[in-house]
């Protein structure tokens, strides 16, 4: 089982129960094929709504990035960048399948369980258009939105004008996008939609309101009403340590 027995908090996305795996080969891990080592993080929140969305039976593992366990050698044994979400795969024939990077885990899924994603072109073209343009424009735009107006050790005023702007301008563009759709790569959901909601989610980090983007707030509305995303939105919550 590799790592797996590294983390102790594990969930099971089947019944919500808590379970504890400290030990190394325990059955509870050796019957788990789907493990996600992840956090209460914009990119982990994807994954998990992914396996929730499937219904897959998965075990969500904390990695708390406030702590720097991401840095750790047991993590980094699992992904050398240091960054969560990662799932490890059991069931390969060839043995761990560990998968890092948030947008191609929830390829993986949807196409490994024939959900979330269309099959055939133009509708699946679109998917992808949006998973792109998630990794490559909104997510680092929010992200260093948010760590140049409060966690950057200095201020840097052109660094906020710049990110910040961009943030807005990136959240703008799939507010006009929405306004011809009922979700960003159509009219049906797929993982374009999840790949999004992460960092809308968490888009007061960035300082984003939604108040002048009708069209994104009713989406994010949507989104945050569905089973699976309040399953998702709580369990990567109760990650979180609890302060004493």
């Amino acid at each position: 089982m590799g790592l797996i027995a590294e983390f102790g908090l594990l969930l099971s996305a089947s019944n919500g129960e808590n379970l504890q795996c400290r030990a190394s080969g325990t059955d509870i891990a050796r019957k788990t094929m789907l493990n996600l080592y992840a956090f209460a993080t914009p990119n982990s929140i994807k994954a998990v709504i992914a396996l929730e969305e499937i219904s897959a039976p998965y075990h969500l593992h904390a990695v708390n990035v406030r702590a720097g366990e991401q840095k750790m050698s047991r993590f980094l044994a699992l992904n050398p960048n240091g960054k969560i979400p990662v799932l490890v795969d059991d069931s390969a024939t060839e043995g761990e399948f560990v998968l890092t990077e948030s947008a191609a885990i929830l390829v993986h899924l949807a196409e490994r369980y024939g959900k979330l994603l269309p099959t055939s072109s133009p509708e699946r073209a679109r998917v992808f258009e949006q998973l792109f343009f998630h990794a490559s424009g909104l997510s680092p735009a929010f992200g260093q939105s948010g760590y140049f107006q409060k966690l950057a050790p200095e201020p840097a005023p052109h660094a906020v004008q710049r990110f910040h702007g961009e943030a807005m301008r990136t959240a703008r563009l799939l507010d006009s996008l929405l306004a011809r759709h009922e979700f960003v790569a159509g009219n049906t959901y797929t993982i374009a939609d999840i790949a999004h909601f992460g960092w809308l989610w968490r888009r007061a980090f960035a300082n984003v309101d939604l108040a002048e983007m009708p069209n994104l707030a009713r989406w994010y509305d949507t989104m945050s009403q569905r089973p699976a995303v309040i399953r998702a939105m709580n369990a990567v919550e109760s990650l979180i340590p609890v302060q004493q």
